[in-house]
């Protein structure tokens, strides 16, 4: 595993990793994640296989904005748009209709992506770069518990992934918080740093 800074070289190096369908390691607003092209099945293959996480399981994405999903995830509905408005970059996933062109494993036999934009600056400058949303599922095998540490995502993981782009400790905190908008009313899916009242609230106003 090579270990770079989360500056705009390690930020362009970690893009040709991706590019060439690696998977590796990234600080969040939350904590540290796996990114990968979610469009490309191996790599999408190898993210479970390190983290060894059940198919069944969707996983979660990231973007550099809104634009960019409405571009290669489709628009975003008339009850997701005022969320992303209120609460982009931010902790707040939602769960959209998967398009045909990510890869089948994504969706984890659920037909919907979670796909949020983070408040990291790192992140989403790596997905512009990308010119994708990414994968970024928690940067930990999946019984052992998710950290805030680059140190911690080495020691575990340093074997397994191809990179990792080291930005210091994350914030943490509780993850993001999780919320069905691809039908025409909201489901709570998990709760999270964004507090379910908050999101009805800003429905209400719209």
């Amino acid at each position: 595993m090579r270990r770079v800074k989360a500056d705009a070289s390690g930020i362009k190096e970690a893009a040709a990793v991706i590019g060439r369908g690696g998977v590796i390691a990234i600080p969040t607003d939350t904590l540290y994640g796996l990114a990968a092209d979610p469009f490309n099945e191996d790599a999408v293959a190898r993210v479970f296989e390190i983290k060894g996480r059940p198919a069944d399981r969707a996983l979660p994405l990231i973007a550099s904005d809104a634009d960019q999903i409405a571009a290669r995830l489709g628009p975003l509905s008339a009850v997701a748009q005022p969320l992303a408005d209120t609460f982009w970059p931010g902790a707040l996933t939602l769960l959209l209709d998967a398009p045909p062109t990510v890869a089948p494993s994504v969706a984890g036999r659920t037909g919907q992506v979670g796909v949020r934009v983070p408040a990291h600056d790192a992140a989403r400058a790596l997905c512009r770069a990308c010119g994708i949303p990414l994968i970024a599922t928690s940067a930990n095998i999946s019984d052992q518990p998710p950290t805030n540490d680059p140190d911690a995502v080495a020691r575990m993981l340093g074997s397994r992934i191809d990179l990792l782009l080291d930005g210091g400790h994350t914030p943490g905190g509780p993850p993001s918080t999780i919320v069905d908008a691809s039908g025409t009313t909201l489901r709570l899916v998990r709760p999270g740093a964004v507090e379910w009242d908050r999101v009805l609230a800003c429905m209400q106003r719209g």
